[in-house]
């Protein structure tokens, strides 16, 4: 064990997880991992925080699977970190040309000195030996931590479309002519808004942002000048021992005022044969995905199209599970056959990813991309990069994207609708943190 643990309770949770996230923005490198409490089967703690790395490996995509695969098996301790979606060029024959403005690297990891995690009034500290003796001392600190602010002022922010609304339509209407030509069955297109020369205040978008969605998959990242934002409802995969969890989510609809009405929609959406179409399509490449790291039969859906609430919008989730074998199986494999993530990509995989780029104007790179972290004994837990604001504090550069699931029966003003509310958190956030 390279890691010294000690255990403290608390009350008064919610400061301290605030406090938490502003004591943590003195380090240079930072992942903040939120699960909002939210009620979810798979789970191993409420918060998480990784800090100041000890170890790391940052690299664009050519190898970079297997240079994580080596890092990860040499290291054999807990590493959190991110994988852009263009890391996509390493498992097919595919480029990534579009504009990129944010500038993340395509993958980095680091193994973290200091870990905390929270479960229900437990907080746990994991530090490495060569700084166990601070434990303590963080934790007065954080106790009487208040809120961290940034020394730049503050601007006002002109978000603009790289997309307008016409241009949208008439892409949209090429995805669907792809599809009638039988080159795909659905396409996940994607449209950024971003804003230049502007500067935010990291921690208090993010706090804003989780505050009105609370999602199951929030995260907060920080590598010196670059940050992302994420509220996040989906997990992309997870490792619990030999089992892998993979739960893509397909169908949205907004949340209504009156119980009743709100009801309704989500039964609607439940049946819309539309919304259950693309989320079948999804499931169906989710288990090719899998099949190819798991025991043979294994596959299952545990969950079909099962309708999931959270403060913003209703969610069709679907759960698909599968067993490896450890001994003869990597974990960054299983992770390696599955990415990037079908949800965010289309069916038949491949073709659709070439589609998209061709179409799409902007890098994806961190949005559609994921977060999350291994544990020393080969476990992971990955969430899916969406609901996200990029922000380069250098470049006063802020992006945030979104997309939908492009299928034979879409209507592309329908689609555009869906992608203003899924970006309406993002925007709201944006024009409202001071």
């Amino acid at each position: 064990m390279q890691r010294t643990v000690k255990t403290f309770s608390i009350d008064g949770l919610d400061d301290f997880k605030n406090n938490l996230l502003s004591w943590s923005q003195q380090f240079q490198t930072l992942i903040w991992l939120d699960s909002n409490k939210y009620d979810q089967q798979y789970s191993n703690f409420d918060c998480a925080l990784a800090v100041d790395d000890f170890t790391s490996i940052k690299t664009d995509f050519y190898n970079a699977f297997d240079k994580l695969k080596e890092y990860q098996s040499l290291v054999k301790d807990y590493i959190f970190g991110y994988i852009t979606y263009d890391v996509k060029n390493d498992v097919e024959q595919l480029s990534s040309e579009n504009i990129d403005e944010l500038n993340f690297a395509d993958l980095y990891f680091f193994q973290p000195k200091k870990i905390i995690f929270i479960k229900d009034n437990s907080i746990e500290f994991q530090y490495l030996h060569l700084v166990d003796d601070e434990i303590e001392k963080d934790f007065k600190e954080i106790q009487r931590t208040k809120n961290f602010k940034i020394k730049e002022s503050i601007s006002d922010i002109k978000i603009k479309l790289r997309i307008h609304k016409d241009e949208y339509h008439t892409k949209v209407t090429k995805v669907l002519d792809h599809i009638h030509r039988g080159d795909i069955y659905e396409a996940n297109f994607c449209q950024e808004f971003y804003a230049e020369n502007s500067i935010i205040d990291p921690v208090e978008v993010y706090k804003h942002l989780n505050q009105i969605s609370e999602p199951p998959f929030a995260s907060f990242f920080k590598n010196d000048d670059q940050f992302a934002l994420c509220a996040s409802p989906e997990r992309y995969i997870r490792k619990e021992g030999s089992k892998i969890i993979s739960q893509p989510i397909k169908g949205t609809a907004k949340r209504l005022v009156s119980e009743i009405d709100d009801k309704q929609i989500a039964n609607d959406l439940g049946r819309d044969e539309k919304e259950r179409a693309e989320n079948v399509m999804i499931v169906d490449l989710v288990r090719n995905d899998l099949s190819k790291s798991a025991k043979k039969g294994s596959v299952k859906v545990e969950e079909l199209c099962k309708v999931y609430s959270f403060k913003q919008v209703h969610q069709m989730i679907s759960t698909v599970v599968s067993e490896i074998n450890i001994t003869e199986t990597h974990p960054v494999d299983v992770i390696k056959d599955t990415f990037p993530m079908g949800s965010m990509t289309g069916a038949p995989k491949v073709s659709a990813m070439k589609i998209i780029e061709n179409l799409e104007e902007t890098k994806r790179g961190l949005y559609s991309g994921t977060i999350g972290y291994f544990t020393p004994n080969n476990d992971f837990d990955f969430n899916v990069i969406i609901r996200s604001i990029l922000y380069n504090q250098s470049k006063k550069y802020i992006s945030y994207s979104v997309g939908g699931a492009i299928t034979a029966k879409s209507i592309p003003e329908k689609e555009y609708e869906e992608c203003l509310l899924k970006a309406k958190a993002m925007k709201y956030v944006l024009l409202n943190s001071k």
